[in-house]
């Protein structure tokens, strides 16, 4: 199945919620209460989206390129739909995602994953471990 994949592609607020909703285990949260697109061209340097390439164009796959406007860029809410994963689908994301902010003249790319996404961002898409803190505010 081809996919077209998007720097800073058009989505709506109910596709990527559900997208997101599926993959981190939540109910979708409605766009009154948190607005993706809106967000995302707030916060971000770009995105990626992932679509099934023709008729239908399902957003399929997503991830968010957040920055400080200089030389850092963070990943954030990587994430393939339960019924496409283990297609390479996320690695293509971040590859996109990579190059994109390096274009932009970002220097760093960081991300924050929990212990068993450690041979999908080192082994997979070649992140390199680094030491680093987390204070849970909620």
């Amino acid at each position: 199945m081809p996919l077209d994949y998007t720097w800073r592609g058009e989505l709506a607020h109910e596709e990527v919620e559900a997208l997101h909703a599926d993959g981190f285990g939540h109910d979708p949260v409605p766009a009154a209460v948190d607005d993706w697109p809106g967000r995302l061209r707030r916060h971000s340097l770009g995105w990626v989206c992932a679509r099934r390439a023709g008729e239908d164009g399902r957003l399929v796959g997503f991830v968010n390129v957040a920055w400080d406007g200089g030389a850092h860029a963070f990943l954030l809410d990587t994430v393939v739909a339960s019924d496409h994963r283990r297609l390479g689908i996320a690695a293509r994301l971040v590859a996109v995602a990579e190059a994109e902010a390096r274009a932009a003249g970002c220097e760093w790319l960081h991300v924050d994953f929990e212990e068993h996404l450690r041979p999908f961002y080192v082994d997979a898409c070649g992140f390199r471990p680094t030491p680093a803190g987390l204070v849970p505010l909620r």
